[in-house]
């Protein structure tokens, strides 16, 4: 397996305060590594420094050769939390701009093309000239996880892709996902340790440093030696949450 990256200890902070220390951490083509941790821990600044919108204090990312002009390598999908709903943009222009800016390989008409296959495997093709205003959160996110795709990268992040999803929809993403990572990497963000043990490959916990687990499952036991404070959910018929014993 060809190596996509390579973060060598990785150390930031914002104002002399840490947020990541001696952080290390290898993805290989057709990894699908989910990045749990408590909220602070450091989870997104690992995204922005790999995506390089911000530089580390100490440390570096490398990337394979495959994700030489990472800028269209990388597929990445934010938060998204808060929609001004007035912006005159439309679905279609949402996923066109994934690639404008940086796919020199494609005419504008293949992009187009490719947009509009992506909207209709997302169930979306009827709404291409709606303003994303007008769009319930789970079509919001749908059509920037277009956006993300539009490139055809070789890795896709993803910083909570559940905001905003209804639950219909959340099955439908990680089928998607479980079928895009069959020729691509994929890094997960979630608080949902549950959900994501069910689709990911690795687990890596993040609480300031990085504790790298080559398996999808993890134990509570587990969880409290990497320091990384989040809640353990577990399958079953009826959704159920197991919580510590009470005394």
């Amino acid at each position: 397996m060809e190596k996509l990256l390579k973060i060598e200890d990785l150390t930031f902070g914002y104002d002399k305060q840490p947020v990541l220390e001696n952080v290390n951490l290898e993805v290989f083509e057709k990894d699908f590594l989910g990045v749990i941790g408590p909220n602070g821990g450091g989870k997104t600044t690992l995204l922005k420094l790999i995506l390089g919108l911000v530089k580390p204090n100490k440390g570096k990312v490398t990337f394979g050769s495959d994700l030489q002009g990472r800028k269209k390598s990388i597929g990445y999908l934010p938060q998204v939390r808060h929609i001004d709903r007035k912006f005159p943009i439309t679905v279609m222009d949402v996923v066109f701009s994934g690639a404008i800016m940086h796919d020199r390989r494609r005419s504008k008409a293949e992009i187009k093309a490719a947009a509009v296959q992506l909207l209709h495997d997302m169930g979306l093709l009827e709404l291409k000239g709606k303003a994303v205003g007008e769009l319930s959160g789970g079509q919001m996110q749908r059509v920037f996880l277009c956006r993300a795709l539009i490139s055809d990268p070789k890795l896709l992040i993803l910083d909570e892709p559940d905001t905003f999803v209804d639950n219909r929809f959340e099955g439908e993403l990680y089928e998607k996902l479980l079928q895009l990572n069959k020729e691509i990497a994929i890094i997960l963000v979630s608080h949902d340790v549950g959900t994501i043990s069910s689709h990911v490959k690795t687990i890596a916990c993040v609480n300031k440093n990085l504790h790298y687990h080559p398996s999808n499952q993890i134990s509570e036991e587990q969880l409290a030696e990497y320091n990384c404070p989040i809640q353990v959910i577990t399958h079953g018929e009826i959704p159920h949450t197991v919580l510590k014993h009470h005394h």
